[in-house]
């Protein structure tokens, strides 16, 4: 998920660009995404959101008293990572919302919905593809494109993601938990320290395995052996 954009395979082809229509500069055909979108999970969009929000709280803060509201990316930026966590398709990665869906789910005018976006890019947390649509009609030049939504991609700085380097990593174990498993060991232990050295190695080894069966068959010579052993003692003391 959190890679460069430079790592964007499947360029459109020479044909694809000499429509001579008008589309923006570096707009690829819709479905030819390879490469743009990948496999998300919740806790990695989770950590995107929560990264986004303590920049916006400490540039706030930071701007007080200098006239300004909002923080480095604004609240509608935030509220645009929001609702991108209930759209994206964690399966795929796919995220193509079109700036009037934004516009009516979050009641803001264009200009901030674009601006809080370009905030976003500017400062890691998103990537965006520009893509252009087939009319289906045939014009003099080549067949006739017109612009469409643009491909999404919800990125994690790296200053980001050291700030959030505890988010990553497992949650402490839970002190009943390792109380339990302490228990439990000992217990292990307790049953084992019954049990004859076959009986422990037959537990212990794979008697499938080669290395496992010698192991097996060594307890059972030396088991056989203080069998013997024990029988002759008990034979000299009769």
């Amino acid at each position: 998920m959190f890679s460069a954009i430079g790592d964007i395979a499947g360029q459109p082809t020479r044909a694809e660009r000499r429509t001579y229509q008008p589309v923006r500069r570096n707009s690829r055909a819709v479905g030819r995404e390879t490469g743009f979108w990948r496999p998300v999970t919740r806790k990695e969009v989770e950590a995107v959101i929560l990264a986004a929000e303590k920049l916006e709280l400490a540039t706030k803060r930071a701007g007080r008293g200098k006239g300004h509201r909002n923080g480095a990316l604004g609240a509608v930026a935030i509220e645009i990572l929001r609702l991108f966590q209930n759209v994206v398709d964690f399966r795929t990665g796919r995220l193509d919302p079109s700036i009037d869906y934004l516009m009516d789910r979050l009641q803001r005018s264009r200009g901030a919905i674009v601006a809080a976006l370009k905030a976003l890019r500017d400062h890691g947390f998103l990537d965006w593809l520009r893509r252009y649509v087939p009319t289906g009609g045939q014009g003099a030049r080549g067949p006739q494109v017109q612009q469409t939504s643009n491909a999404y991609r919800l990125t994690l700085p790296q200053r980001a993601r050291v700030m959030l380097g505890r988010y990553f990593q497992p949650a402490p174990v839970p002190d009943d938990h390792s109380h339990r498993q302490e228990q439990q060991a000992a217990e292990i232990e307790a049953h084992r320290a019954g049990l004859t050295e076959l009986e422990r190695t037959m537990l212990d080894v794979d008697p499938d395995d080669g290395v496992g069966a010698a192991l097996i068959r060594m307890a059972q010579a030396r088991a056989a052996r203080k069998e013997r052993e024990s029988s002759t003692q008990t034979e000299s003391l009769i």
